[in-house]
């Protein structure tokens, strides 16, 4: 015992077993939302075509970039299949966004988010980029801004069986 303490143990001295807790009993988890039976909700459907709308143009910039970097006259060939890769990797964001959408999955809320907010510099930066481009980034930070909307809608929420945060 610890210095005339009595019942008081000492950070070396373990515990008889006597004061040991018993088993522990499992705490039941929190009640998981489920998804909605029945037919998608549009929203879901809108932003899943969204998401599945800019993968595929990302896809498609990303491949037409890997063949001008390979079969054109770039200054630096090594910048330009560089960019081709990346672009071709940020296209799976919201291509897997769109297809988890479109399945109903309860995780594909988040990678849709993320490929809009990511989307929002890019419209920033086309927009100051000056003539036609002006356009696309309006059409860009317009895309983004309705399909977050579209995503963080309470019936699009509940349809991906995300309810709300208890205690």
């Amino acid at each position: 015992m610890c210095q005339g303490y009595p019942g008081v143990v000492s950070s070396k001295q373990s515990a008889p077993k006597s004061t040991r807790k018993g088993p522990r009993t499992p705490v039941p988890a929190a009640p998981v939302a489920e998804p909605a039976a029945g037919p998608r909700p549009r929203r879901i459907v809108w932003a899943a075509a969204s998401c599945g709308i800019e993968g595929l143009a990302l896809l498609i910039g990303g491949v037409y970039l890997l063949v001008m970097g390979v079969l054109g006259k770039p200054q630096s060939p090594q910048q330009a299949e560089m960019l081709a890769v990346t672009v071709l990797a940020l296209a799976v964001l919201p291509l897997a966004a769109a297809r988890g959408l479109w399945q109903l999955k309860r995780w594909s809320r988040g990678p849709a988010m993320a490929t809009q907010i990511m989307a929002l510099p890019v419209a920033w930066t086309l927009w100051n980029g000056g003539g036609v481009l002006i356009a696309c980034g309006v059409l860009l930070a317009v895309v983004a801004v309705v399909t977050l909307g579209l995503v963080v809608n309470p019936t699009a929420t509940e349809a991906l069986g995300i309810g709300p945060r208890e205690g």
